[in-house]
């Protein structure tokens, strides 16, 4: 039956008059219908299917007899009354203006479709003989909402479009409906299948499934769905072995040729982009061949759907995965729906089918139920009933609807200015609006404020895509629990869209491992893939290399297998490992033990043990053993070009200073004690201005040797790849070891005149004199030297800097307590023989 047999308009033209539109053919006449001040159209299957008559055209074609009752189009008109009901008891919300409906029964046809679209927004009715009207009257309903389908929606915003009357579904989620040239005034609370195709193509990524089997409905919603799930798997690398269009009413023999494309497929996930209904067809024509053991993932088409569930008898569809609309509730709702009794409705005939069908048993003179064992009484409870009907697991898709009538009533309460009451004088013509879309617009702003923020849906008068990440998790009795593992918003960046809790999730058969799904496994190392002849990108073959050894970069070494190059791992001493973090704490503690002792002195510097020894060189070698300790940081570290020169010349010249201030005090005790002698006249060389010149002499030569050094061929960063084969030591080159060595040479013999003259002042007054301290202390620093060397030289790595800084670090304290410790020991624990007369050795004489 055509369209136009279904529906003709005649324009007849008289004079100037105005011309009158006759209607031709069956009027169809609403469901269900309620008057209102501003009216809403309704279009759902009420019915799923109708009884096939052969047309002998000859006569004119008999009205569409509808059949097999949907319950759940009967929820989803539930659901609009019970918003439209909540609207009117509202002050809120269009107050003192009442919503009012026309619902019509598509019976799951495309065609009727758009017949009853136009008469919804024509508002013709039955009517005796010829309906007749003006052509430029206004539109009827101010919108069209209803119908789940894609193909009947893409039918009717074809028509409706060019009256720019908003059409809203709740359901329809083609991606080819966004587009705004063609369906101009088609809006829907749903996301488009754009997103939803792109997140299953990126859900199966990520499990690793690249070898994967594909059946979609034969229709716009499955076709398209699929092309899109196929573009975006062929991006990510994912492969269809084969991708099979079904529809429910196919004949048996092209569902055979399905179930032998299963059967002879390597793939063993299945991606099935398809509606509930033609699942629930599929479903039944696998279980007749036992075809189990397949991973599952489903469109938010059918993997929420209980009714599916409940047909899978032999649990195919167990650990199936999919994505659906997140998880809605709206108040009241439920109690609304179950509400219902046969005669309670202006539609009886309606009601009394519904009745008689949901508890399968018939009223007298009622035809509807013919084979019903029992007789309705109108009365019967819905309590013990489970069926879809009573099945509230699709609240998200009735939450859908409830959103779409309240977007239109927010719209229409701006539209009319409404505050205490509405202005009931504005007339609302969608058609006379056309050139500003004023009532489409403010419907696809309230659409949008009911989700999260995506400026590209807007665009399209789509919603911004969300969704839940469903696993069919089997339980007792048979049932299914419909568990939610996670989700995909499209909103975030693409490295953040998908969040999966993949340890809760039970697959196919009750495994908990991951399914594999691939063409070819992954190629072993020593072989390279061939791709097989005719076949996708994912099948290959693995051939055996001709063994060439290549060598590798100095920076990567070979793993054991000696089939790749890995990069080596860099090794130097830093703050963060165990014994950088040690030598990094002895330096800061040597720093402040210097500085506790420089305050001390510094406290009691009148007293007779600080100026007895030349005050000025204590507070200077003080001085340069916090730089000794300090100098021993800059050998921890990451090694760089200006630390390289650093801590070599600052170590040279902090360590000269050091032993200077030793020398200086060592030769002042020496000579003290000399000058006493008759006619000796020594101590007029080896006063405070000599002292501080020999300092500054010895430090001079340093500093010397060190800018030779540096300007010659000043240390640099060296990555050494000798020591170990599988690791870089960073570390720094001596650049001239001649200039290294003359360094450490110079501070060796400072040292061992220091010792020498040490030594001959050792029989000098105990009370006196320093110098058996000063030679003690050499004597640790000469053994810490010596023993370095034969150490630092053994050392591979970043352990030759650890020796380096342990010198450093013993050398100095070795200096700071045997010369430092006793003085404060005296000064702090016995200040009574911190006296001149005690210290020059004239104390009362020791008792026998």
């Amino acid at each position: 039956m055509t369209l136009s047999r279904l529906l003709y308009l005649v324009v007849s033209f008289s004079g100037s008059e105005e011309p009158v539109c006759r209607y031709r053919g069956d009027p169809d006449s609403p469901l269900l219908s309620q008057d209102g001040d501003i009216m809403l159209g309704g279009i759902f299957s009420f019915h799923s299917s109708w009884k096939d008559r052969q047309n002998t055209y000859m006569h004119q074609p008999l009205p569409l007899q509808c059949t097999s009752l949907n319950f759940r189009a009967f929820q989803f008109a539930q659901t609009m009354l019970f918003a439209i009901e909540e609207i009117n008891n509202s002050s809120d919300i269009l107050p003192g203006t009442s919503l009012g409906y026309k619902m019509y029964d598509t019976c799951g046809s495309v065609a009727r479709s758009v017949k009853v679209s136009l008469a919804v927004a024509n508002g013709i009715e039955v009517e005796p003989a010829f309906f007749e009207a003006p052509c430029m009257r206004p539109a009827q309903v101010q919108t069209i909402m209803g119908e789940t389908s894609s193909s009947p929606w893409m039918a009717v915003a074809t028509v409706i479009g060019p009256f720019y009357i908003p059409m809203i579904s709740h359901f329809a989620t083609c991606a080819c409906l966004s587009d705004k040239t063609k369906y101009p005034s088609f809006l829907r609370t749903i996301p488009s299948d754009y997103y939803q195709s792109r997140a299953l193509a990126h859900l199966v990524k990520h499990f690793g499934w690249t070898w994967v089997g594909a059946i979609r409905t034969n229709d716009d919603y499955g076709n398209n769905g699929m092309a899109t799930f196929t573009e975006t798997a062929q991006q990510l690398g994912v492969c269809l072995e084969y991708s099979v269009p079904f529809y429910r009413t196919d004949s048996e023999d092209r569902i055979q040729k399905i179930i032998e494309v299963i059967k002879a497929s390597t793939s063993k996930v299945i991606v099935a982009f398809m509606s509930h209904l033609d699942m629930d067809v599929l479903i039944h024509a696998l279980s007749q061949y036992n075809l189990t053991g397949y991973q599952w993932v489903g469109s938010e088409g059918w993997i929420l759907d209980s009714q599916t569930a409940a047909l899978d008898r032999y649990h195919i569809l167990d650990g199936a995965i999919g994505l659906s609309i997140p998880k809605a509730h709206v108040t009241g709702l439920k109690e609304f729906i179950l509400d219902i009794k046969p005669f309670n409705s202006s539609n009886s005939k309606l009601f009394t089918e519904f009745w008689e069908t949901l508890f399968n048993c018939r009223f007298k003179k009622s035809e509807s139920s013919a084979g019903a064992d029992r007789e309705c009484t109108g009365h019967e409870d819905l309590t013990g009933v489970q069926n879809s009907f009573t099945d509230m697991s699709l609240m998200p898709i009735f939450n859908n609807v409830y959103k779409g009538v309240y977007a239109v009533a927010h719209a229409l309460h701006k539209i009319l200015s409404c505050k205490k009451t509405c202005n009931n004088t504005v007339k609302l013509e969608p058609f006379t609006v056309s050139s500003k879309n004023v009532l489409q617009r403010l419907v696809t702003e309230r659409i949008n404020l009911f989700g999260w923020l995506d400026f590209k849906s807007i665009a399209y008068g789509d919603p911004p895509a969300r969704y839940e990440i469903i696993n069919w998790q089997p339980r007792e009795n048979d049932a299914v629990d419909f568990v939610t593992v996670g989700l995909h918003d499209a909103s975030l960046p693409p490295d953040k869209q998908l969040d999966l809790q993949s340890d809760s999730i039970i697959w196919v058969q009750n495994s908990p491992q991951v399914p594999v799904s691939v063409c070819s496994e992954k190629c072993p190392p020593g072989t390279r893939k061939v791709l097989q002849k005719g076949k996708p990108v994912c099948c290959y073959d693995c051939v055996q290399y001709s063994f060439t050894c290549v060598r590798c970069h100095p920076e990567f070494w070979s793993n054991e297998r000696r089939d790749a190059c890995i990069k080596k791992e860099a090794v130097f001493l830093s703050y963060e490992e165990i014994m950088g973090a040690l030598l990094t704490a002895a330096s800061l503690f040597g720093t402040c033990m210097t500085a506790a002792v420089a305050f001390i002195f510094f406290r009691y510097r009148k007293t007779p043990i600080v100026r007895a020894n030349n005050s000025e060189l204590s507070f200077l070698l003080l001085f340069s053993l916090t730089l000794c300790f300090l100098c021993s940081l800059t050998f921890i570290g990451r090694p760089s070009e200006w630390s390289c020169m650093l801590r070599h010349t600052a170590f040279g010249i902090t360590f000269v200073l050091c032993i200077s201030c030793v020398l200086g005090k060592t030769m002042v005790v020496l000579m003290a004690f000399r000058s006493t002698l008759p006619g000796s006249n020594v101590m007029k060389w080896f006063g405070p201005a000599q002292q501080r010149l020999s300092v500054l002499g010895f430090t001079l030569i340093q500093v010397i040797i060190c800018i030779l050094w540096l300007t010659i061929s000043p240390p640099f960063p060296f990555r050494n790849f000798r020591e170990f084969k599988d690791k870089i030591i960073l570390e720094c080159a001596l650049g001239s070891p001649v200039g290294f060595w003359a360094v450490l040479g110079y501070i060796g013999l400072l040292a061992i005149l220091c010792f020498i003259f040490a030594f001959l002042a050792r029989k000098l007054p105990d009370n006196f004199n320093e110098a058996k301290f000063i030679t003690f202390s050499m004597l640790i620093f000469c053994a810490v030297w010596i023993t370095f060397i034969p150490a630092y030289v053994s050392s591979p790595g970043k352990f030759s800097v650890a020796v380096e800084i342990f010198a450093i670090l013993a050398s100095s304290f070795g200096l700071l307590i045997c010369i430092f410790v006793p003085k404060c020991y005296v000064i702090l624990l016995k200040p009574e023989k911190n006296t001149k007369k005690n210290i020059m050795g004239k104390g009362a004489p020791k008792s026998n």
